[in-house]
């Protein structure tokens, strides 16, 4: 009996263990240049909408159902989604807009596990006709679900996503 309290005890320690060494939070972000004036690069990003056009999330389930609720563009505006296992369930709402500096939003994953995260689209002036996008998003991992990010790292993952989806974003702004 006393082995069976050891044991228990023992994997309770590790929990706590790993809990308290695993990463508390995280944060990714990718950034590109766009030959395109700031105006014009923020006036398309600013609509959660085109983001149908760049993200690769849309790409990974093209027949995600979306809902709409509020005026694109603008604070408070909020896109539902709910889409495959590659995708998920959540929702994504407009909290700040800084004309042609930032666009910030809230994430927030139903499925497959639920989570919120802060994310920003943010644009910089590099000269009058190229404009430096960064993408990215950061967010808190609860213990102990955190211990499962010593086993899978954001960055690589999504960072990915980020990139292909900011390659998608110039080629669609250039072209115009």
């Amino acid at each position: 009996m006393m082995i069976i309290l050891y044991i228990i005890l023992a994997l309770i320690a590790i929990v706590i263990l790993l809990a308290m060494i695993a990463p508390k939070s995280y944060h990714v972000s990718r950034s590109i240049t766009v030959n395109k004036p700031v105006n014009e690069v923020f006036d398309y990003m600013r609509y959660i909408k085109n983001q149908n056009d760049w993200s690769p999330w849309k790409k990974k389930d093209p027949n995600m159902k979306q809902e709409f609720t509020g005026t694109d563009g603008e604070i408070g505006f909020i896109s539902k989604w709910e889409g495959n296992k590659d995708v998920g369930t959540g929702e994504q709402e407009i909290v700040s807009i800084t004309e042609n500096k930032s666009i910030n939003s809230q994430l927030r994953f139903f499925k497959p596990w639920k989570s919120q995260s802060d994310a920003y689209l943010t644009t910089r002036s590099v000269d009058d006709n190229s404009t430096e996008v960064i993408w990215g998003f950061s967010g808190v991992n609860k213990p102990p679900s955190n211990i499962f990010f010593l086993f899978f790292n954001m960055d690589k993952s999504v960072g990915k996503d980020f990139e292909e989806g900011l390659s998608e974003l110039k080629r669609i702004l250039e072209s115009k």
